[in-house]
Protein backbone atom coordinates (compact mmCIF):
# COMPACT_ATOMS: atom_id res chain seq x y z
CA UNK A 1 0.00 0.00 0.00
CA UNK A 2 1.61 3.11 -0.98
CA UNK A 3 2.51 5.46 1.74
CA UNK A 4 0.97 9.09 2.41
CA UNK A 5 2.10 12.02 0.88
CA UNK A 6 2.80 13.60 4.32
CA UNK A 7 2.28 12.08 8.16
CA UNK A 8 2.88 13.46 11.60
CA UNK A 9 2.79 13.37 14.85
CA UNK A 10 2.14 16.70 17.03
CA UNK A 11 2.61 16.54 21.06
CA UNK A 12 0.80 19.21 23.49
CA UNK A 13 3.37 20.79 25.31
CA UNK A 14 0.37 21.43 27.76
CA UNK A 15 -0.87 18.12 28.04
CA UNK A 16 1.47 15.60 26.42
CA UNK A 17 -1.55 14.51 24.72
CA UNK A 18 -1.08 13.98 20.58
CA UNK A 19 -2.53 15.30 17.52
CA UNK A 20 -1.69 13.65 14.13
CA UNK A 21 -2.11 15.16 10.64
CA UNK A 22 -1.63 12.62 7.34
CA UNK A 23 -2.41 13.69 3.62
CA UNK A 24 -2.96 11.05 1.46
CA UNK A 25 -3.11 13.07 -1.99
CA UNK A 26 -3.28 16.53 -3.05
CA UNK A 27 -5.37 17.41 -6.23
CA UNK A 28 -4.38 20.62 -7.47
CA UNK A 29 -2.47 21.81 -4.62
CA UNK A 30 -5.17 21.01 -2.09
CA UNK A 31 -6.60 18.14 0.33
CA UNK A 32 -9.72 17.26 1.91
CA UNK A 33 -10.83 15.69 5.36
CA UNK A 34 -12.16 16.27 8.85
CA UNK A 35 -10.70 16.81 11.74
CA UNK A 36 -11.88 14.26 14.67
CA UNK A 37 -11.39 14.45 18.61
CA UNK A 38 -11.78 11.36 20.33
CA UNK A 39 -9.98 9.44 23.45
CA UNK A 40 -7.93 6.72 21.63
CA UNK A 41 -7.03 8.20 18.28
CA UNK A 42 -3.99 7.25 16.73
CA UNK A 43 -2.05 7.88 13.83
CA UNK A 44 -3.03 4.41 12.08
CA UNK A 45 -6.87 5.39 12.27
CA UNK A 46 -6.19 8.91 10.90
CA UNK A 47 -4.01 7.17 8.32
CA UNK A 48 -6.86 5.00 7.31
CA UNK A 49 -9.42 7.67 7.23
CA UNK A 50 -7.04 10.10 4.92
CA UNK A 51 -7.32 7.52 2.31
CA UNK A 52 -10.68 6.81 2.60
CA UNK A 53 -10.86 10.46 2.01
CA UNK A 54 -9.08 10.35 -0.98
CA UNK A 55 -11.34 8.02 -2.50
CA UNK A 56 -14.36 9.80 -1.17
CA UNK A 57 -13.97 12.76 -2.93
CA UNK A 58 -12.48 11.36 -6.18
CA UNK A 59 -15.70 8.82 -6.30
CA UNK A 60 -18.06 12.15 -6.54
CA UNK A 61 -15.89 13.42 -10.12
CA UNK A 62 -18.44 14.69 -12.70
CA UNK A 63 -16.61 16.33 -15.14
CA UNK A 64 -19.55 18.19 -15.96
CA UNK A 65 -19.72 19.98 -12.16
CA UNK A 66 -18.09 22.95 -11.47
CA UNK A 67 -16.82 21.22 -7.87
CA UNK A 68 -13.37 19.33 -8.96
CA UNK A 69 -12.46 16.60 -6.27
CA UNK A 70 -9.94 17.66 -3.90
CA UNK A 71 -7.29 15.01 -2.51
CA UNK A 72 -7.63 13.36 1.01
CA UNK A 73 -6.90 14.23 3.87
CA UNK A 74 -7.64 13.62 8.27
CA UNK A 75 -6.53 15.05 11.58
CA UNK A 76 -7.24 13.62 14.55
CA UNK A 77 -6.44 14.48 18.71
CA UNK A 78 -6.34 11.73 21.25
CA UNK A 79 -8.79 13.56 23.60
CA UNK A 80 -12.11 12.80 24.91
CA UNK A 81 -14.00 16.19 23.73
CA UNK A 82 -15.82 16.30 27.04
CA UNK A 83 -12.44 16.93 28.50
CA UNK A 84 -12.46 20.57 30.24
CA UNK A 85 -9.46 21.04 28.36
CA UNK A 86 -10.53 19.62 25.08
CA UNK A 87 -11.76 23.19 24.01
CA UNK A 88 -8.42 24.57 24.30
CA UNK A 89 -6.02 21.48 23.37
CA UNK A 90 -7.97 21.62 19.79
CA UNK A 91 -6.91 25.39 19.48
CA UNK A 92 -3.18 24.45 20.60
CA UNK A 93 -3.73 21.77 17.89
CA UNK A 94 -5.05 24.29 14.89
CA UNK A 95 -2.33 26.96 16.01
CA UNK A 96 0.55 24.66 15.38
CA UNK A 97 -0.79 22.65 12.14
CA UNK A 98 -2.09 26.77 10.78
CA UNK A 99 0.74 26.57 8.14
CA UNK A 100 -1.07 23.52 6.93
CA UNK A 101 -4.45 24.76 6.93
CA UNK A 102 -2.84 28.08 5.15
CA UNK A 103 -1.18 26.06 2.34
CA UNK A 104 -3.44 23.00 1.29
CA UNK A 105 -5.47 20.79 4.58
CA UNK A 106 -9.03 21.99 4.48
CA UNK A 107 -10.85 20.78 7.25
CA UNK A 108 -13.48 20.63 9.67
CA UNK A 109 -16.35 18.70 11.76
CA UNK A 110 -16.03 15.03 12.22
CA UNK A 111 -16.18 12.69 15.26
CA UNK A 112 -16.57 14.69 18.63
CA UNK A 113 -16.31 18.31 17.22
CA UNK A 114 -19.51 20.06 15.78
CA UNK A 115 -18.37 23.09 12.97
CA UNK A 116 -19.38 25.68 15.09
CA UNK A 117 -16.68 24.65 17.24
CA UNK A 118 -14.03 23.93 14.52
CA UNK A 119 -14.37 27.40 13.21
CA UNK A 120 -14.38 29.50 17.12
CA UNK A 121 -11.47 27.27 17.58
CA UNK A 122 -9.90 27.87 14.32
CA UNK A 123 -10.42 31.72 14.29
CA UNK A 124 -8.78 32.26 18.16
CA UNK A 125 -6.09 30.39 16.43
CA UNK A 126 -5.51 32.44 13.79
CA UNK A 127 -6.63 31.24 10.78
CA UNK A 128 -9.06 33.26 8.47
CA UNK A 129 -10.81 29.77 7.85
CA UNK A 130 -10.87 25.82 8.40
CA UNK A 131 -11.36 25.65 4.51
CA UNK A 132 -9.52 28.64 3.40
CA UNK A 133 -6.78 26.39 1.44
CA UNK A 134 -8.86 25.86 -1.41
CA UNK A 135 -9.89 29.89 -2.00
CA UNK A 136 -7.13 29.85 -4.69
CA UNK A 137 -9.20 27.44 -6.93
CA UNK A 138 -12.40 29.63 -6.70
CA UNK A 139 -13.78 31.64 -9.30
CA UNK A 140 -15.26 34.40 -7.06
CA UNK A 141 -14.21 33.94 -3.50
CA UNK A 142 -16.42 36.50 -2.17
CA UNK A 143 -19.24 34.96 -3.64
CA UNK A 144 -18.79 31.19 -2.58
CA UNK A 145 -17.94 32.02 0.75
CA UNK A 146 -20.91 33.64 1.41
CA UNK A 147 -22.60 31.08 -0.07
CA UNK A 148 -21.71 28.32 2.28
CA UNK A 149 -22.34 30.82 4.96
CA UNK A 150 -25.79 30.99 3.83
CA UNK A 151 -26.39 27.31 3.53
CA UNK A 152 -24.68 26.67 6.88
CA UNK A 153 -27.35 29.11 8.65
CA UNK A 154 -30.48 26.98 6.38
CA UNK A 155 -32.37 24.75 9.19
CA UNK A 156 -34.69 22.18 8.32
CA UNK A 157 -37.73 21.29 11.33
CA UNK A 158 -34.68 22.86 13.80
CA UNK A 159 -31.51 20.83 12.60
CA UNK A 160 -29.27 22.71 10.34
CA UNK A 161 -28.92 21.85 6.64
CA UNK A 162 -25.22 20.55 7.20
CA UNK A 163 -26.04 18.12 9.65
CA UNK A 164 -28.68 16.82 7.57
CA UNK A 165 -27.27 16.39 4.05
CA UNK A 166 -25.18 13.43 5.23
CA UNK A 167 -28.11 11.98 6.72
CA UNK A 168 -30.04 12.39 3.49
CA UNK A 169 -26.83 10.53 1.65
CA UNK A 170 -26.52 7.87 4.16
CA UNK A 171 -30.24 6.92 3.78
CA UNK A 172 -30.58 7.08 0.02
CA UNK A 173 -27.72 4.82 -0.12
CA UNK A 174 -29.38 2.47 1.81
CA UNK A 175 -32.66 3.03 -0.18
CA UNK A 176 -31.13 2.57 -3.72
CA UNK A 177 -30.11 -1.41 -2.35
CA UNK A 178 -33.26 -1.97 -1.16
CA UNK A 179 -34.87 -0.90 -4.16
CA UNK A 180 -32.23 -3.02 -6.20
CA UNK A 181 -33.53 -5.97 -4.12
CA UNK A 182 -37.04 -5.58 -4.46
CA UNK A 183 -37.35 -4.72 -0.45
CA UNK A 184 -40.44 -2.12 0.54
CA UNK A 185 -38.94 0.32 3.13
CA UNK A 186 -42.47 -0.29 5.37
CA UNK A 187 -41.84 -3.30 7.58
CA UNK A 188 -38.08 -2.83 6.94
CA UNK A 189 -36.34 -2.48 10.61
CA UNK A 190 -33.54 -0.50 11.33
CA UNK A 191 -31.29 0.15 14.80
CA UNK A 192 -28.62 2.88 14.92
CA UNK A 193 -25.43 2.62 16.17
CA UNK A 194 -25.26 6.85 16.79
CA UNK A 195 -27.79 9.63 17.47
CA UNK A 196 -25.14 12.61 16.83
CA UNK A 197 -25.00 14.09 13.82
CA UNK A 198 -24.73 11.57 11.20
CA UNK A 199 -27.06 8.94 13.44
CA UNK A 200 -29.60 11.17 13.60
CA UNK A 201 -29.91 12.47 10.39
CA UNK A 202 -29.51 9.10 8.88
CA UNK A 203 -32.61 8.12 11.48
CA UNK A 204 -34.81 11.40 10.59
CA UNK A 205 -34.56 10.42 6.75
CA UNK A 206 -35.08 6.22 7.28
CA UNK A 207 -38.12 7.27 9.72
CA UNK A 208 -39.48 9.66 7.03
CA UNK A 209 -39.22 7.39 4.32
CA UNK A 210 -41.17 4.70 6.14
CA UNK A 211 -38.41 2.51 7.48
CA UNK A 212 -39.09 1.48 10.92
CA UNK A 213 -36.05 2.34 14.04
CA UNK A 214 -36.53 -0.08 16.49
CA UNK A 215 -33.35 0.99 18.20
CA UNK A 216 -30.62 3.82 18.83
CA UNK A 217 -27.41 3.34 21.05
CA UNK A 218 -25.75 6.46 22.55
CA UNK A 219 -22.69 6.39 25.57
CA UNK A 220 -25.89 5.49 28.07
CA UNK A 221 -26.99 2.33 26.50
CA UNK A 222 -29.37 1.31 23.65
CA UNK A 223 -32.49 2.49 23.57
CA UNK A 224 -35.24 -0.30 21.89
CA UNK A 225 -38.89 -0.30 21.03
CA UNK A 226 -39.46 -3.35 18.81
CA UNK A 227 -43.07 -1.53 17.84
CA UNK A 228 -40.66 1.50 16.83
CA UNK A 229 -39.24 4.50 18.37
CA UNK A 230 -40.41 8.02 18.09
CA UNK A 231 -37.13 9.64 16.40
CA UNK A 232 -38.56 12.77 15.98
CA UNK A 233 -38.80 13.22 20.01
CA UNK A 234 -35.86 11.37 20.70
CA UNK A 235 -34.10 13.70 18.40
CA UNK A 236 -35.58 16.55 20.75
CA UNK A 237 -34.37 15.14 23.89
CA UNK A 238 -30.47 14.45 22.74
CA UNK A 239 -27.02 16.53 23.74
CA UNK A 240 -24.68 18.24 21.60
CA UNK A 241 -23.05 14.76 22.00
CA UNK A 242 -25.94 12.80 20.41
CA UNK A 243 -26.73 11.61 24.26
CA UNK A 244 -30.43 10.91 24.84
CA UNK A 245 -32.06 12.43 28.45
CA UNK A 246 -33.74 9.22 29.45
CA UNK A 247 -36.65 11.23 31.42
CA UNK A 248 -38.18 11.70 28.00
CA UNK A 249 -38.25 8.35 26.66
CA UNK A 250 -41.92 7.23 26.48
CA UNK A 251 -43.61 4.21 28.39
CA UNK A 252 -42.84 0.97 26.94
CA UNK A 253 -39.47 1.82 25.66
CA UNK A 254 -36.55 -0.47 26.84
CA UNK A 255 -32.93 0.39 28.20
CA UNK A 256 -30.72 -1.78 27.26
CA UNK A 257 -26.81 -3.07 27.37
CA UNK A 258 -24.85 -0.31 25.48
CA UNK A 259 -23.95 -3.21 23.03
CA UNK A 260 -27.61 -4.59 22.42
CA UNK A 261 -27.86 -3.13 18.98
CA UNK A 262 -25.61 -5.21 16.84
CA UNK A 263 -28.05 -8.36 17.96
CA UNK A 264 -31.34 -6.26 17.53
CA UNK A 265 -34.04 -7.71 15.14
CA UNK A 266 -33.44 -5.51 12.44
CA UNK A 267 -32.73 -5.89 8.82
CA UNK A 268 -30.71 -3.29 8.72
CA UNK A 269 -27.52 -2.14 11.10
CA UNK A 270 -26.38 1.78 11.14
CA UNK A 271 -22.75 2.14 13.00
CA UNK A 272 -22.71 5.96 13.50
CA UNK A 273 -20.59 6.75 15.92
CA UNK A 274 -17.08 4.97 16.46
CA UNK A 275 -14.35 3.38 14.18
CA UNK A 276 -13.68 -0.32 14.90
CA UNK A 277 -17.43 -0.98 16.05
CA UNK A 278 -17.89 -4.59 14.87
CA UNK A 279 -14.67 -6.79 14.61
CA UNK A 280 -14.76 -10.61 14.78
CA UNK A 281 -15.62 -10.83 18.11
CA UNK A 282 -19.10 -9.86 18.12
CA UNK A 283 -19.92 -9.92 14.36
CA UNK A 284 -21.43 -13.21 14.95
CA UNK A 285 -24.47 -11.73 17.18
CA UNK A 286 -25.63 -9.88 13.73
CA UNK A 287 -28.64 -11.02 12.46
CA UNK A 288 -29.36 -8.17 9.90
CA UNK A 289 -28.82 -8.13 6.13
CA UNK A 290 -27.44 -4.64 5.71
CA UNK A 291 -24.59 -2.59 7.41
CA UNK A 292 -24.69 0.42 6.33
CA UNK A 293 -21.13 2.58 7.54
CA UNK A 294 -22.36 5.73 8.48
CA UNK A 295 -19.55 6.07 10.47
CA UNK A 296 -16.28 5.80 9.18
CA UNK A 297 -14.63 2.26 9.38
CA UNK A 298 -16.71 1.03 11.96
CA UNK A 299 -16.79 -2.56 10.29
CA UNK A 300 -13.27 -4.55 10.61
CA UNK A 301 -12.23 -6.38 7.44
CA UNK A 302 -11.51 -9.62 8.88
CA UNK A 303 -15.17 -8.94 10.32
CA UNK A 304 -16.52 -8.14 6.92
CA UNK A 305 -14.92 -11.46 5.23
CA UNK A 306 -17.19 -13.21 7.84
CA UNK A 307 -19.94 -11.24 7.31
CA UNK A 308 -20.36 -11.77 4.20
CA UNK A 309 -19.96 -15.17 4.24
CA UNK A 310 -22.93 -15.32 6.32
CA UNK A 311 -24.82 -13.67 3.66
CA UNK A 312 -24.75 -10.26 5.43
CA UNK A 313 -24.15 -7.10 2.70
CA UNK A 314 -21.80 -4.01 4.14
CA UNK A 315 -22.34 -0.82 2.00
CA UNK A 316 -18.80 1.04 2.77
CA UNK A 317 -18.56 4.31 4.49
CA UNK A 318 -16.34 5.57 1.60
CA UNK A 319 -19.78 5.81 -0.68
CA UNK A 320 -22.39 6.06 1.62
CA UNK A 321 -21.05 8.55 3.91
CA UNK A 322 -19.71 10.89 1.39
CA UNK A 323 -22.52 13.58 1.12
CA UNK A 324 -21.53 15.71 3.57
CA UNK A 325 -17.72 16.20 2.28
CA UNK A 326 -19.87 16.54 -1.57
CA UNK A 327 -22.24 18.92 -0.31
CA UNK A 328 -19.64 21.46 0.88
CA UNK A 329 -17.92 21.65 -2.07
CA UNK A 330 -21.21 21.23 -4.76
CA UNK A 331 -22.04 24.29 -2.31
CA UNK A 332 -18.71 25.98 -2.12
CA UNK A 333 -18.26 25.70 -5.90
CA UNK A 334 -21.96 26.89 -6.86
CA UNK A 335 -23.35 23.48 -7.95
CA UNK A 336 -25.94 23.97 -5.94
CA UNK A 337 -27.15 27.03 -3.89
CA UNK A 338 -27.81 27.74 0.08
CA UNK A 339 -31.42 25.87 -0.34
CA UNK A 340 -32.51 22.67 1.29
CA UNK A 341 -34.96 21.44 -0.86
CA UNK A 342 -31.71 21.77 -3.94
CA UNK A 343 -29.54 20.14 -1.71
CA UNK A 344 -31.26 17.44 -0.93
CA UNK A 345 -32.32 16.69 -4.49
CA UNK A 346 -28.62 16.66 -5.81
CA UNK A 347 -27.30 14.94 -2.66
CA UNK A 348 -30.56 12.13 -3.63
CA UNK A 349 -29.46 12.50 -7.08
CA UNK A 350 -25.94 12.09 -6.97
CA UNK A 351 -26.08 9.02 -4.41
CA UNK A 352 -28.11 6.89 -5.75
CA UNK A 353 -26.08 6.82 -9.27
CA UNK A 354 -23.03 6.68 -7.05
CA UNK A 355 -24.42 3.69 -5.04
CA UNK A 356 -26.23 2.30 -8.45
CA UNK A 357 -23.17 2.13 -10.13
CA UNK A 358 -21.18 0.49 -7.11
CA UNK A 359 -23.83 -1.75 -6.74
CA UNK A 360 -24.15 -3.33 -10.36
CA UNK A 361 -20.36 -2.96 -10.41
CA UNK A 362 -19.73 -5.29 -7.22
CA UNK A 363 -22.40 -7.86 -9.28
CA UNK A 364 -20.78 -7.52 -12.37
CA UNK A 365 -17.35 -8.54 -11.02
CA UNK A 366 -18.86 -10.91 -8.14
CA UNK A 367 -17.26 -8.71 -5.69
CA UNK A 368 -18.26 -6.94 -2.48
CA UNK A 369 -19.53 -3.36 -2.55
CA UNK A 370 -16.68 -1.91 -1.11
CA UNK A 371 -14.07 -3.80 -3.63
CA UNK A 372 -16.46 -2.43 -6.08
CA UNK A 373 -16.35 1.50 -4.52
CA UNK A 374 -12.41 1.20 -4.59
CA UNK A 375 -12.24 -0.13 -8.04
CA UNK A 376 -14.86 2.64 -9.23
CA UNK A 377 -12.62 5.39 -7.02
CA UNK A 378 -9.60 4.23 -8.96
CA UNK A 379 -10.85 4.43 -12.09
CA UNK A 380 -12.04 8.48 -11.43
CA UNK A 381 -8.38 9.18 -9.36
CA UNK A 382 -6.87 7.68 -12.99
CA UNK A 383 -9.04 10.16 -14.76
CA UNK A 384 -8.38 12.72 -12.32
CA UNK A 385 -4.80 12.68 -13.20
CA UNK A 386 -4.95 12.75 -16.20
CA UNK A 387 -6.58 16.27 -16.14
CA UNK A 388 -5.31 17.58 -13.01
CA UNK A 389 -2.57 18.14 -11.06
CA UNK A 390 -2.14 14.81 -8.43
CA UNK A 391 0.72 14.44 -5.87
CA UNK A 392 1.16 11.49 -3.52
Amino acid sequence: MTAPLLSLTWTDHVTGRRGFLVVDRLVRGVASGGLRMREGCTLDEVTGLARGMTMKEALHFDPRSRYVPLGGAKGGIDCDPRDPGAYDLLVRYLRAMRPYIESFWTTGEDLGLSQDLVDRAAAEAGLVSSIQAVYPLLDDEAAARRRLADAFAVEVDGIGLDELVGGCGVAESLLTALDRAGVPYAGTRVAVQGLGTMGGATARFLARAGLTVVAVADVKGTIADPAGLDVEALLAARDAYGTVDRAALRPGVRELGGDEWLSADVDVLVPAAVSYAIDTANQDRITARWIVEAANMPVLPKAEELLRARGITVLPDVVVNSGTNAWWWWTLFGDIGADADEAFAHTRRSMRALVEHVLARAEADGTTPRAAAHAVGADRIARLAERFDCHR
